[in-house]
C-alpha cells in the first residue's frame, strides 16, 4: 500500500457497497473509527443495507481524493454488532438526536467492515494490494 492510499483511507466519508444478491447498492457513510484495515460505522438495525449485510456480508468501501482523480477501493466483509460495550465506546452525545433511546436504543448498531484487499487508482494507473 502506498502513501497516497494510506492518506485516502483516513478520510471520514466512504462510499459503502452492498448487494441484495441480485443488484449492487452504494451509499455514502461517515467512518466513525478506523483501526488499520477495520472501519466502523454507526447505523440502524432497521436499515435496508444492514438487512443486506445480514444476508450477504460481502461489502466494499471507496474513498476518493482531489484535486486530481484518485481513489481507493477496499473489498471485504461487513459485520453487524450490537454489543453494548462497543456501542458505548462509539456513542457521542449528538447521536441522541437520531437514537432517541440513547446508546441502548434497539435500532442503534455498529457496522464493522474488515478489508482484505484493495485497489488504488490515480490518473489511469492502478495498483492492487492485500491487507
Amino acid at each position: 500500500m502506498n502513501k497516497q492510499t494510506s492518506k485516502l483511507l483516513n478520510k471520514k466519508l466512504a462510499f459503502v457497497g452492498s448487494t441484495d444478491g441480485t443488484e449492487p447498492f452504494i451509499k455514502a457513510m461517515l467512518v466513525s473509527k478506523r483501526e488499520g484495515n477495520v472501519f466502523y460505522f454507526d447505523s440502524n438495525n432497521s436499515s435496508v443495507r444492514t438487512a443486506q449485510w445480514r444476508e450477504n456480508p460481502n461489502a466494499c468501501l471507496y474513498f476518493y481524493g482531489k484535486p486530481i482523480y484518485k481513489g481507493v477501493m477496499l473489498s471485504g466483509t461487513m459485520e453487524i454488532i450490537n454489543d453494548p460495550e462497543l456501542k458505548q465506546k462509539h456513542w457521542t452525545p449528538s447521536m441522541k438526536r437520531i437514537y432517541k433511546g440513547g446508546v441502548a436504543d434497539p435500532d442503534y448498531c455498529i457496522l464493522k467492515f474488515t478489508a482484505d484487499k484493495g485497489r488504488y487508482y490515480c490518473m489511469l494507473e492502478s495498483e492492487d494490494f492485500t491487507l
